[in-house]
Parts: C-alpha cells; sequence; structure tokens
C-alpha cells in the first residue's frame, strides 16, 4: 500500500531565524517550503505544487502579512489555500483584522511548539475534510449528469422506437417524420423573438417540440392498411376513420402517461402534437374544430410542417408538388388553415425549409437540431 505524501506547508517570514525554528518543527511531519519576502511567497504559493497551508507573518517590510493575503485571495489558483497568521501582535482588533480578511487561524510569537502543531494539524484535517467533501460534491454532480445524459438519450430513443412503429405501417413516413421534426425546429427558431412567441418558445420548449414532433402522426398505427395505404381518395366513410389517427395519438399517449407518477414535459407537447396537428386556424379542421390561438402553438407549428411536406412528396394517391407550387399553397393558407405569423414565418425564410427537404430526401440520419 503506497503511504500517502507529507502535506506540504509554506512559511512566509522576512525573519531568517524564524523560519529556522519553524522549518525545524515542522520538517519532521511536513514538506516544508520557505519565503522571506510576500513577493517571493506569493510566487512560491502559486507554483506547483500548491501548499496544503501558510504560516504567513504578518509585519514585513514592502508588503505586509494582510497584503500577501488579499493576493492570495485574488488567485483562483491560492484562493482556497487556508492560511495561519504569525505575529508579535496581540491587539484584539490585529486578530479580527486577519481573520475578517480570510485567515483561518492566529498564532502570537513568540511561539509555542505544542501550541504550532497543534493549529497546523487542525487545519491540515479541516482542509482534507473540505477537499473530500469537494471531491464527494464533484463525483455526485458527474453521476448526475451521467444519468441525466442517459435518461435524455433513453428518451430520445424511445421517441424514434415509437416513430419508427408509425414507419413500418406507412413506408412513405420515415423520411417524412424526420423532415417534419427539422421544420418545425426552423420554425420555432425563427419564431422565438416574436412578440407573440417569445414567452413560450425559449430553448427548453424549443428542445421539447423538437423531440415531440416525430410522435404527431404515431395514431396512424390504429388505423387498417385498406384505408392507410389506399391508392386513390378515400370515400367519406374511409375519411371518416382516417381522421381518428389523430385522437387514437393522442390517447396513446395519455395512457402512458397514467402509467408514470411524475408527468413528463415531453409527452404533454407530444400529445398536443398529435391530437390538435390537424386543426386549422378558421376552426374547420379536426377532431375538435378548434380556431386561433385556442389551437396550441406546438400544433400550429406541426400544422404548417406537416402540410409542406405533405404537398412535395409522393403518395400512393398523388404526385408531388413543386417547392414553389408548395410554397404558394402555404400563403393561400394563410389565415384560413395556417397562423398567419407562423406562414409569415415560413415564407421569409423559405429556403431554409427547402434545404432541410433536400438534405433529408438524400440523407435518411436521424436529425439532430440546427
Amino acid at each position: 500500500m503506497t503511504a500517502l505524501a507529507p502535506a506540504t506547508l509554506l512559511i512566509i517570514d522576512d525573519s531568517p531565524e524564524n523560519l529556522f525554528v519553524l522549518g525545524a518543527l515542522l520538517r519532521p511531519h511536513y514538506r516544508v517550503l520557505a519565503a522571506t519576502s510576500g513577493e517571493i511567497g506569493l510566487r512560491v504559493a502559486g507554483s506547483d505544487p500548491l501548499p496544503d497551508l501558510i504560516l504567513l507573518d504578518v509585519m514585513m517590510p514592502n508588503m505586509d502579512g494582510y497584503t500577501v493575503l488579499a493576493h492570495l485571495r485574488d488567485n483562483p489558483l491560492t484562493h482556497d489555500i487556508p492560511v495561519i497568521f504569525l505575529t508579535a501582535m496581540t491587539a484584539a482588533g490585529d486578530e479580527e483584522r486577519g481573520l475578517q480578511l480570510g485567515a483561518v487561524d492566529y498564532i502570537t510569537k513568540p511561539i509555542k511548539p505544542v501550541v504550532v502543531l497543534a493549529r497546523v494539524r487542525s487545519q491540515l484535517q479541516a482542509k482534507q475534510a473540505r477537499d473530500w467533501m469537494k471531491n464527494q460534491n464533484a463525483a455526485l454532480e458527474a453521476e448526475v449528469v451521467r444519468r441525466m445524459a442517459e435518461n435524455d438519450l433513453t428518451q430520445q430513443v424511445s421517441i424514434r422506437a415509437l416513430a419508427h412503429l408509425a414507419e413500418t405501417r406507412d413506408p412513405e413516413t420515415g423520411n417524412h417524420i424526420r423532415r417534419t421534426q427539422g421544420y418545425v425546429h426552423q420554425l420555432a427558431m425563427d419564431l422565438r423573438q416574436h412578440p407573440r412567441f417569445s414567452a413560450t418558445l425559449n430553448a427548453p420548449y424549443i428542445d421539447l417540440l423538437t423531440r415531440s414532433a416525430p410522435l404527431h402522426d404515431i395514431g396512424k398505427v390504429g388505423i387498417p392498411d385498406s384505408i392507410l395505404l389506399k391508392p386513390g381518395k378515400l370515400n367519406a366513410e374511409e375519411w371518416v376513420i382516417m381522421k381518428t389517427h389523430a385522437k387514437l395519438g393522442s390517447d396513446a399517449i395519455e395512457d402512458a402517461e397514467r402509467d408514470i407518477k411524475t408527468p413528463l414535459p415531453f409527452l404533454t407537447t407530444a400529445k398536443e402534437i398529435a391530437h390538435w396537428h390537424h386543426e386549422k386556424w378558421n376552426g374547420s379542421g379536426y377532431p375538435d374544430g378548434l380556431c386561433g390561438d385556442a389551437i396550441p402553438l406546438s400544433a400550429r407549428l406541426m400544422a404548417v410542417a406537416d402540410v409542406f411536406d405533405a404537398l412535395i412528396s409522393i403518395r400512393v394517391y398523388k404526385n408531388a408538388m413543386s417547392f414553389e407550387q408548395a410554397r404558394d399553397y402555404i400563403a393561400a393558407g394563410r389565415g384560413q388553415h395556417f397562423d398567419p405569423d407562423v406562414t409569415d414565418a415560413f415564407l421569409a425564410n423559405f429556403g431554409a425549409f427547402v434545404r432541410i427537404a433536400e438534405r433529408y430526401r438524400q440523407d435518411p440520419g436521424a436529425y439532430q437540431g440546427g
């Protein structure tokens, strides 16, 4: 078993005699460094290895002990090194001043060896305890960060797994999920300074929104293949069934929420998106006929993202529109289908949405934000 290295002490005193006496007393127990002035002491204190404890004379020429201590406390490297003042001054005001400046103890001269050894030992034990606690706190913080990262990854994988479940029913939705996630993130970033949305679209909410977006069509797993994959226009009866996917999705997420004791914000956002992303600004959408600001912002953003991507994508029942045609369609729906301000943000930065569409048409890799 390797023995622990002895603690390092630094003695700063302009008197060679005092340095000799203290050194002879302390060297049998500790590694002792010495400095004959405040200036030299500051250089030694900031050098490797840093001292574990400093014994500092108060009355020194050029730079007294109070000044040295102030410099020690101003330096991040030496800020936490405990300092014991050594002085022949005995006035209560002198001791009080030293303690107020940050000294941990005060030993008067002429020194008493037993007192010096006891106080040095006491302060080193206190420092050891503080260092241990600091290391424990650092270890706990690192573990918290690790577990948060693990939980974050688990959450992302769970969302992705559910989204892929929807893909197994409708192979055309794979890149649709990634593109719409990208569109929603872009819209939120473009609107985060807008007076109507700035209170909601902060960084944590945008993160939740982006994570939740892939679940917007999770309810389609409950739609029969004969309807979901029909190579043609749905009849009235089939359309009624297709529209149930919005509520099916939100109900599934709500069932998951009931199974946990602590509500998760991302599930709440995912439920909003799944349930209401087919609502329209003028109230003519489904499933609840909400209008205007009664439609959650998350769903209003997804509405633009979802429709744009559907328009530019080939489906078994239709051909794809060009980017320009899709843009014109979204513009025509301003204030009818879509929130006017969300529409304006989409049109103002249309090139960014085209780039997202092209990126995930070519690369099916998972959307990472940005």
